[in-house]
């Protein structure tokens, strides 16, 4: 599907997770280069979130914050990367991260009501071995 038929398209499709691949190291340890994530449409987030964001025009897979005083800024796990400081920038949330697979090994990320960070869950091997 086209970017131009993404902007457009209104089936429910469009509102279900969808997987996109991890490329480069910015997000690293937590989403290591070449991981799949899994990604819940959504228009909003919270402090501590990690969204697949847009920002004029560019999208970045990064964790949000915003601090006490309303700044808020995405930011890359892997502390040799800026944040970006999204004041007067035009941008939007495309959806939140729920699930991480690195080999078969997957985490699941759910987010705690208020302004909480995300809540761990255990990692769940699919490969059956322990």
């Amino acid at each position: 599907m086209s970017e131009q038929n993404l902007e457009h398209a209104t089936g429910c499709s469009m509102h279900e997770p969808y997987p996109l691949q991890v490329l480069g190291d910015s997000m690293e340890p937590e989403f290591p280069d070449r991981c799949i994530i899994l990604i819940e449409p959504n228009e909003f987030c919270r402090d501590g979130m990690y969204v697949f964001a847009e920002v004029e025009d560019v999208r970045w897979f990064r964790q949000y914050r915003r601090d006490p005083d309303g700044r808020e800024w995405l930011v890359a796990t892997n502390d040799i990367y800026p944040d970006i400081d999204l004041t007067g920038l035009q941008w939007k949330v495309l959806g939140v991260i729920i699930q991480r697979n690195v080999r078969r090994k997957v985490k699941h990320y759910k987010y705690g009501a208020g302004e909480a960070p995300p809540v761990q869950v255990p990692l769940t091997d699919l490969t059956g071995r322990h």
